[in-house]
């Protein structure tokens, strides 16, 4: 399937393909399905996509856990309790491999702050709404960071899922 359907590529010489069929998948991954460095060489799971996402994605999030106003432990919650060290390196801009579970709490907690900002164009707000108490069943009267806080990755994707609800995406 393409983004732009139109024959004439010319046309629209800034629009950028996408191309979601099979074969295309086949022609990045190799035949075997895993994935391949520019030269060829098949990566490892764990570093598969995500090398060249997550050190801006830890970056933006240091940005917004300031706006959010967390401290250190609550940061390393959210990011899925790694090592003292190993949370200090990243927040230094050392962040060498990571696990696929870092890229999809990062997704989420992405997800929650952009929801935010379309739902409440207000900064303060927005930024504020983590903090207070919430009515809504899955949070039983909570601020949504406590069931951020509470260390499972499925309850980032539960706010996640709320706010995209709410926004009626």
């Amino acid at each position: 399937m393409w983004l732009v359907t139109s024959p004439k590529k010319d046309y629209y010489p800034n629009m950028v393909r996408k191309e979601t069929s099979a074969a295309a998948t086949t022609r990045s991954t190799g035949a075997s399905g895993s994935a391949r460095s520019a030269g060829g060489v098949a990566l490892p799971g764990a570093e598969r996509d995500h090398r060249d996402l997550v050190e801006p994605g830890l970056r933006t999030f240091f940005r917004i856990a300031e706006r959010w106003r967390l401290d250190n432990e609550q940061c390393r919650v959210l990011l899925g309790a790694p090592a003292r060290s190993t949370y200090f390196r990243w927040k230094q801009g050392d962040v060498g491999t990571v696990s696929r579970d870092l890229v999809e709490r990062l997704s989420y907690l992405l997800g929650i702050y952009k929801a935010l900002q379309i739902l409440l164009p207000n900064p303060d707000h927005a930024d504020g709404w983590l903090h207070r108490a919430n009515s809504a069943p899955i949070f039983s009267g909570d601020p949504p960071l406590a069931r951020m806080l509470a260390g499972q990755v499925a309850d980032l994707y539960v706010v996640r899922q709320y706010l995209d609800g709410e926004r009626g995406g």
